[in-house]
């Protein structure tokens, strides 16, 4: 039987799987393709496989066509990661390399890339979770930062829906994020998530009550609760430990507790709203049997 990981310990392993995963994407961003490419080969970076490689290209790609709200299509895909003298071979790995790429477009970045179109194999990228917000301003060049978001949002679930400031920090040094100091993907995450992500309503970040040294926390803030939910964060967080959401049964609990709410909070809204349409129908159905 497989041992059950503890919170900490899937923490732990998630944020370290983010940090590797979030290195093997190195000069990413709005250059093309060709830049990517030689930033791959240049002096100091670290050696990969051709496979590796191949794959950064095409989330460099990916990433570059999101961002110009562009639709992916496969034979722009081939185009990007066959080179003449490996035809055949690449081709026959095409699947292998693509599945990788949207790998880590889901684990570093927070968006899903699905086909759109089987016919001309046409693939479209979308943020996960229900979530609205990539934190690409208009006008401005950037990341996507819904990745990040995501690792916020499920700290704070896993620490029992408010995470200590301390704890917070932890797991992102873990994830290769520093307060005070740029990340190569996400800039300065200290100002992202108590700025931005504060802004946005997606986290709160408030001083702790009754502690006698000022203490931060973060929550969840209402925007959160209004597009995603514990469920889907924590089916998020176990997909790369390659957990069960049964291995954490508190936060399952939780989870399945807040789903349950949700149910019955839709169906008496139904309710009402069906009350109301019955009380009108009656209502004018009278007036017309008095005229």
């Amino acid at each position: 039987m497989a041992e059950t990981p503890n919170t900490s310990e899937g923490l732990q392993h998630f944020c370290l799987s983010l940090s590797n995963s979030a290195e093997a994407v190195s000069s990413q961003g709005n250059e093309q393709i060709s830049s990517t490419r030689q930033a791959a080969a240049a002096p100091g970076n670290v050696p990969r496989s051709a496979v590796d490689e191949k794959v950064s290209f095409l989330v460099s790609f990916m990433l570059l066509k999101y961002q110009m709200k562009e639709p992916i299509r496969k034979a722009d895909m081939l185009k990007v990661i066959i080179q003449e003298d490996e035809a055949q071979e690449d081709e026959a790995h095409f699947a292998q390399i693509l599945l990788r790429a949207c790998e880590r477009m889901e684990m570093i970045f927070g968006l899903d890339v699905k086909e759109v179109d089987p016919i001309s194999h046409c693939y479209g990228v979308f943020i996960k979770l229900g979530l609205t917000y990539d934190g690409m301003r208009s006008g401005e060049e950037g990341m996507p930062k819904t990745g990040l978001l995501m690792l916020v949002l499920g700290v704070i679930f896993m620490k029992g829906n408010r995470a200590p400031e301390e704890e917070m920090w932890k797991a992102l040094n873990l994830a290769g994020m520093y307060s005070g100091k740029n990340h190569f993907l996400f800039g300065e995450p200290g100002k992202v998530i108590t700025k931005e992500f504060v802004q946005e309503k997606y986290v709160e970040y408030r001083l702790v009550a009754n502690s006698d040294l000022p203490q931060y926390e973060f929550l969840w803030g209402p925007r959160a609760y209004a597009e995603t939910s514990k469920m889907k964060v924590l089916a998020f967080v176990d997909k790369f430990l390659g957990a069960d959401p049964c291995d954490f049964p508190s936060q399952f609990a939780k989870a399945l507790l807040e789903e349950e709410e949700k149910a019955l909070a839709s169906i008496a809204l139904s309710a009402a709203s069906s009350s109301r349409e019955t009380i009108s129908y009656s209502a004018l159905s009278s007036s017309f049997s008095h005229t």
